[in-house]
């Protein structure tokens, strides 16, 4: 399931929730909402796994997981996975939504038949447009207090699905190698470190303004204004300083530690945005 990436999705998540209730939500919504899009973001990493356990065994980073190393069996793990959407999708419905459970599912299909079967093997915007699947979580967030899509949630899935892209190419700048070996065309793996590192920076920017778009269409207080600021520098400074490492050795490490903290820059961002929703600073 990929737990480890799932605490993230859900970090984009819980806050939105905070700022659309315009306080605390219930508790019993924000824990059908983390576990239905727990089991959602779960199934869909099996069924991930399910397609690529052919180009995990040639990589360093995944030749561990267990539908390469025969520990689980494709169609144990294909009945986990479906199962576990299934209950998402009951579960998001039942106690949610049906919009948040639609859009849940939708995400589901979009990761794996956009990302992982169409274009993670065909094109270098894979993980650009795929990255719209990850973008889903702060949307179902914020549908799953209002029922609907606003233009805050819009901006919310923006600021996700720009965000995607440098954080996920700075980790592919380590494993290129691997990337190579499998024949996946992920950015760092066939185009120039040079190219790489202006596309971060790009997208970085955009991550930046569109965090500030955010403050002022959601009308969002100082506590967040200050964040988005803050984290967004930092962001931005991290892709201008890789950018102008020439070191192979150290563009490498300086990428992993920009992937480090884009982690960061997420959690911090969205953060605020709860903390100041519920401190109530207003920009007046």
């Amino acid at each position: 399931m990929k737990l480890r990436i799932i605490e993230l999705l859900l970090v984009t998540t819980v806050p939105v929730m905070v700022v659309a209730a315009e306080g605390l939500p219930s508790l019993g919504l924000v824990v059908a909402t983390v576990v239905g899009g727990t089991l959602a973001a779960g199934g869909a990493n099996a069924l991930n796994m399910i397609v690529d356990r052919d180009i995990d065994a040639l990589m360093e980073r995944t030749k561990g997981r267990p539908l390469v190393t025969g520990e689980i069996t494709p169609t144990e793990a294909l009945v986990f996975a479906l199962g576990i959407e299934l209950a998402a999708f009951l579960l998001l419905w039942w106690t949610v939504n049906l919009l948040s459970a639609s859009l849940a599912v939708a995400a589901t299909a979009f990761y794996v038949g956009v990302y992982t079967i169409w274009l993670k093997r065909t094109s270098t915007q894979n993980i650009v447009i795929g990255g719209a699947a990850g973008a889903a979580p702060p949307v179902i967030g914020w549908t799953a207090v209002t029922n609907s899509i606003g233009i805050e949630a819009i901006v919310l899935f923006l600021i996700v699905f720009f965000w995607t892209p440098p954080h996920f190419w700075a980790l592919a700048v380590r494993y290129a190698d691997d990337y190579a070996a499998a024949d996946v065309p992920m950015l760092p793996a066939v185009a120039t470190p040079e190219k790489v590192a202006r596309q971060i920076l790009g997208y970085s920017v955009i991550v930046w303004i569109s965090s500030l778009v955010f403050w002022q269409v959601a009308d969002r207080g100082w506590i967040y204004l200050i964040a988005a600021v803050a984290v967004g520098a930092l962001f931005t400074g991290g892709a201008v300083s890789l950018a102008k490492e020439t070191d192979p050795e150290a563009r490498s490490k300086r990428a992993i530690r920009y992937f480090a903290f884009s982690i960061t820059h997420l959690t911090v961002l969205f953060s605020a945005m709860a903390v100041d929703e519920l401190v109530g600073w207003g920009v007046g």
